[in-house]
């Protein structure tokens, strides 16, 4: 009876010691006095609920303008300082989580992420993972160590030099997709809209195919969602994103997911069970003997991607294995599409709703690689010669980059200042790109504008601060590895549909969007027809 009696003594003095500390980190820590909504002080269910609906980029920007967004580039009096007048030096920071800060100023981004940081990613990023200990993936692996040694192994691979030499798969997939536009226009005149971002998301789709395997995975070729991948993607973000609040949660809810769904998983499991069906599709093909990596040969620098990992694989299995190939060839099918199709239809998008922009990059193009049927190919080199064109491209993904959740981090032992503010260790902080890409005291007080001639100045200084906090694809060592192939798609891909088809979006006033870590469009309509040629 008196151990009874003791034992609940000491449940009751650890319950209220645990409350006192809950009060106390509340109200009178450090961070107390950080700004945020109130119920985010208490606990994370405030995030959880503004991202289950959708548009967190946009909750976040308010917190930001709500309590004092911008600071000036410290030492920098040629940029503006006017819009923070009356904020405390706390103002950048606010809270969104119980222990989560959201951080805009233009000196954190290097703190947090720049090279040797010790910032590690938060405890956000297992749930992107299989809870298995060893079922690393690039993206969401928070060993920094074990992350950087497995980047070395992909890093050549994934390389520009490289993927240009993939130009003809990109330019097969475009070839359908344009054909595919001629169809739906003379199917169905210019009354009738394509839904674009599913067609864009075919078209990436296909050229992750192409790149991967040397084979379209066939959603252009029927403008439908080949195996319900698209669908089980849909599913992965949506639960990698919210049960990521609570990664206790993840290894006891992501195998009972699996389990109901049956023997080929849901969501993550899906799409790795898809990618062993693709590789072992792609394995059981004959083969001629593969020339090395290493060598000069135009054959070994386009050897799909799923051929190279496998000869790595073969050269030195204990180094690279099968599951660096399962791995690398997964990664491209779950981030891959979603991250090159919302940036092609924002470009696209900001592109038709400016006809001034959209006449000036047309005669850009038209100029450099005129219409011409038996070649209607627009090359990477010549697409980077058009300068207007580019910075078309760079404002696009400034205005509406693809991720619009804060890159989280833990801050290391011993706290680190922030923007003015001590943060102990162990606190969780981030960048979001939407609150970074609307930083004034950065990219000017038309912040909030789209204007492509901001890339287009004289002043060398400006252009290499913004390039410096222009993080469409992250920054520091965690950049999406994946970029160059996003960019290869693009750059191509944009000019060709500027020059060959008439288009107009049919919704009037903006666009929808869902944020599940990818800010997605929804329903962009955009009526399409083929321009003639000669026509300008």
């Amino acid at each position: 009876m008196l151990e009874v009696s003791l034992s609940i003594v000491t449940l009751g003095g650890l319950t209220a010691s645990a409350l006192v500390a809950a009060f106390w980190g509340t109200f009178f820590s450090r961070l107390a006095s950080v700004p945020g909504p109130f119920l985010a002080r208490f606990t994370d269910l405030w995030y959880t609920y503004r991202m289950y609906r959708g548009n967190f980029e946009k909750d976040n920007l308010e917190l930001h303008k709500k309590h004092g967004m911008f600071t000036p580039l410290r030492s920098k009096k040629r940029y503006p300082t006017t819009n923070i007048s009356g904020f405390s030096h706390a103002g950048p920071v606010v809270r969104y989580g119980v222990n989560r800060y959201s951080i805009s100023d233009p000196m954190a981004a290097k703190v947090i992420y720049g090279t040797g940081t010790k910032f590690t990613k938060s405890a956000w990023y297992e749930s992107w993972s299989s809870p298995h200990p060893d079922a690393w993936n690039l993206f969401g692996d928070r060993d920094a160590r074990r992350h950087a040694a497995n980047r070395r192994q992909y890093q050549n691979t994934y390389s520009m030099s490289s993927l240009v030499n993939y130009e003809s798969f990109v330019d097969d997939c475009a070839d359908l997709f344009c054909q595919r536009l001629e169809e739906m226009s003379a199917r169905d005149g210019w009354d009738r809209a394509v839904d674009m971002g599913h067609w864009l998301q075919c078209y990436a789709f296909d050229v992750i195919g192409m790149i991967t395997y040397s084979k379209r995975i066939g959603f252009l070729d029927l403008g439908e969602d080949i195996g319900d991948v698209m669908k089980n993607l849909e599913d992965h973000l949506a639960y990698a994103s919210l049960i990521g609040n609570y990664p206790q949660l993840h290894p006891i809810v992501f195998p009972i997911r699996n389990w109901l769904a049956g023997s080929r998983g849901k969501g993550r499991q899906y799409i790795i069970n898809y990618t062993q069906e693709c590789m072992a599709a792609h394995q059981a093909k004959p083969k001629a003997e593969a020339p090395s990596e290493a060598g000069d040969s135009k054959e070994a620098r386009t050897l799909d991607f799923l051929s190279k990992f496998m000869q790595k694989n073969l050269e030195d299995p204990t180094v690279f294995t099968t599951y660096h190939a399962l791995a690398g060839a997964t990664s491209n099918m779950v981030a891959g599409s979603d991250t090159t199709s919302i940036s092609l239809s924002a470009i696209l998008y900001y592109v038709l709703r400016n006809p001034d922009v959209l006449k000036r990059v047309r005669e850009e193009v038209d100029a450099h690689c005129p219409q011409d049927k038996t070649s209607p190919y627009i090359t990477f080199s010549q697409s980077n010669d058009m300068p207007y064109l580019q910075a078309v491209i760079k404002e696009a993904l400034r205005v509406h980059p693809a991720t619009g959740l804060p890159l989280e981090r833990i801050v290391p032992k011993g706290g680190a200042t922030i923007s003015g503010v001590f943060f102990p260790e162990g606190v969780t902080v981030g960048i979001n790109s939407w609150v970074e890409h609307n930083n004034k005291a950065i990219f000017g007080e038309d912040a909030d504008v789209f204007n492509p001639d901001r890339w287009l100045q004289d002043d060398k200084e400006r252009l290499s601060t913004m390039m410096r906090h222009w993080m469409p694809f992250g920054l520091g060592s965690r950049t999406c590895i994946g970029r160059h192939i996003s960019m290869l798609e693009i750059a191509k891909l944009i000019p060709r549909l500027v020059r060959d088809f008439e288009m107009e979006i049919c919704e009037k006033g903006p666009w929808e969007t869902q944020n599940y870590w990818f800010v997605k469009p929804k329903n962009f309509k955009v009526l399409v027809r083929p321009r003639l040629l000669g026509v300008v």
